[in-house]
């Protein structure tokens, strides 16, 4: 088995991660899975490891690029209104900080100066334009879009799963668990507003976690 065979193999995870948070748009698993798979070799192909880059923190996008063409050619879906503002506001900050700075920025940086998260800057650089131009260099060899090396491969790809995880919950389900563990709620601020007692909420969010937990498992 060659290198490249082996590392495509390891990381079919990773592909299919990504193509979870593409279900239900139009097109059959196995297509975007596919699709996937196809990114994820260019990914391998792609991959300068000497730029001290972990290899999920380059792939994810390209997985992500990849799949999105997908979507495009088929005309099922085209790239959101909110990603094409984002990649406009990308376009900007970038110009300005590298002005500022004389470099360009990192996706970390980015992703601070927008507020948005990496997850999305990444979404918006594979949507705009091909994902190779993180590697491409200047006329003196240099990187023109540095990826941080402190970027965490690791949230996005747990991002994903959670993501994809939350979506298989039913309503009340899923709103007892935004607002315990993404407003900051207290069980009895949750009860009153989902209309149920301090009691049933605690023993519903027992049930919720074993099952999220099951399922990262």
């Amino acid at each position: 088995m060659s290198y490249e065979t082996e590392i495509v193999e390891k990381n079919l995870g990773l592909v299919r991660l990504c193509a979870n948070k593409f279900v239900g748009r139009g097109i059959e698993y196995d297509d975007i899975f596919q699709s996937g798979c196809v990114g994820l070799v260019k990914a391998v192909s792609g991959f300068d490891s000497s730029r001290g880059t972990k290899f999920s923190t380059y792939a994810i996008p390209v997985i992500f690029g990849e799949i999105k063409q997908l979507f495009r050619e088929t005309g099922q879906v085209k790239v959101s209104r909110s990603i094409k503002d984002l990649e406009l506001k990308l376009r900007h900050e970038r110009e300005n900080f590298a002005k500022d700075h004389k470099r360009e920025p990192t996706i970390n940086e980015l992703s601070e100066i927008l507020g948005v998260s990496k997850e999305d800057i990444a979404e918006a650089i594979a949507a705009s334009k091909p994902i190779y131009s993180l590697n491409s260099v200047d006329e003196n060899n240099k990187p023109k879009f540095e990826v941080s090396e402190n970027f965490n491969d690791d949230e996005i790809s747990d991002r994903i799963v959670i993501h994809g995880i939350l979506s298989k919950l039913e309503g009340k389900d899923k709103k007892l668990i935004y607002l315990r563990y993404f407003k900051s709620k207290t069980q009895s601020d949750s009860a009153k507003i989902l209309g149920m007692t301090q009691v049933q909420v605690s023993r519903r969010e027992k049930v919720i976690l074993k099952f999220l937990r099951n399922k990262l498992a």
